[in-house]
């Protein structure tokens, strides 16, 4: 299996992964992701000056939440944010909630900011009280008076460092009905994301699924951190192949149409309910959004 994983992404990489150019067929497809698609930023001292220099306010930004941080950088950054005119999503990590009550003000002040959409991952700090885990705070969420509309949680095309397969399908099975859709994480590899949403129809899943898209950013950065958040067998690969990583991340590469035409097909088939794409900027959304821009231009044109 690691070896078949290996030779799709050197496919993906060398531009045959795919066997053909993007089908015409596929270009509304396309065209309605890019337009649904929503920007992953970290609240950094300088990501808002960024954000309102070259990203148009109406589009939505989901904002990390980091130990290091803390929730309240988020929820600040978001409220600012959402001030500005942007839909902002924060990342309400379970693991830095401490419980019914910490949560319930969370809500409120969300409520206040006019925000009506969360991200809810495990998260990676210790436990700071009573959730453990992203389905014991959803449990209490859906027990408590809100205005959220949206209300996300993780899926994993690839394996997790941390936590076996088995346990990332039960947990999304188990969480489906506190939950308005799936984010993916990012992969490097179209056709693992194709199976993975086929995989997930066939089990019953039927949540609207947004997939997860790494955007055209600096590759030790994008190394680095596909490795934190859970990208599997891709990720040993690329290490070993600097030179192919120079190619993936190199501007108009990766994160260009061969990769999201990869899956163009398997998300414009009826029943699979993909949504738009989640972008991981790591703060480069002027790069990202030049890129999501012109790309839109082609495909229109």
């Amino acid at each position: 299996m690691r070896n078949k994983t290996a030779a799709r992404v050197r496919e993906a990489i060398n531009g045959s992964g795919l066997r053909r150019p993007i089908r015409r067929r596929d270009y509304p497809t396309l065209i309605r992701l890019l337009e649904a698609s929503r920007y992953e930023i970290l609240p950094t001292a300088t990501i808002e000056e960024k954000v309102h220099w070259s990203v148009p306010a109406g589009r939505t930004l989901t904002i990390t939440a980091s130990p290091a941080k803390g929730l309240e950088e988020t929820l600040a950054t978001s409220e600012r944010l959402a001030a500005a005119g942007y839909v902002a999503i924060p990342h309400i990590a379970a693991r830095m909630v401490t419980g019914r009550s910490e949560l319930a003000e969370i809500l409120a002040r969300l409520d206040e900011a006019g925000i009506t959409g969360i991200f809810v991952p495990g998260g990676d700090a210790q436990t700071a009280g009573d959730y453990g885990d992203a389905l014991a705070l959803l449990e209490d969420l859906s027990q408590i008076d809100h205005k959220l509309t949206h209300i996300g949680i993780a899926g994993y095309p690839e394996s997790h460092p941390t936590i076996s397969d088995d346990l990332t399908i039960q947990a999304m099975w188990d969480k489906r009905k506190h939950a308005t859709h799936i984010v993916g994480n990012m992969t490097f590899d179209p056709a693992t994301v194709s199976s993975w949403i086929r995989r997930m129809r066939a089990r019953g899943v039927t949540m609207p699924v947004i997939v997860g898209v790494p955007g055209p950013i600096d590759r030790a950065k994008l190394l680095s951190m596909a490795t934190k958040i859970g990208v599997g067998d891709s990720t040993k690969f690329l290490a070993k192949h600097k030179g192919l990583m120079a190619r993936l991340t190199a501007p108009g590469g990766f994160t260009g149409e061969r990769f999201i035409g990869g899956f163009a097909e398997a998300a414009g088939e009826e029943g699979t309910n993909v949504e738009g794409l989640h972008l991981y900027t790591f703060n480069q959304v002027a790069e990202t959004e030049a890129w999501r821009v012109d790309l839109l231009d082609r495909l229109r044109g």
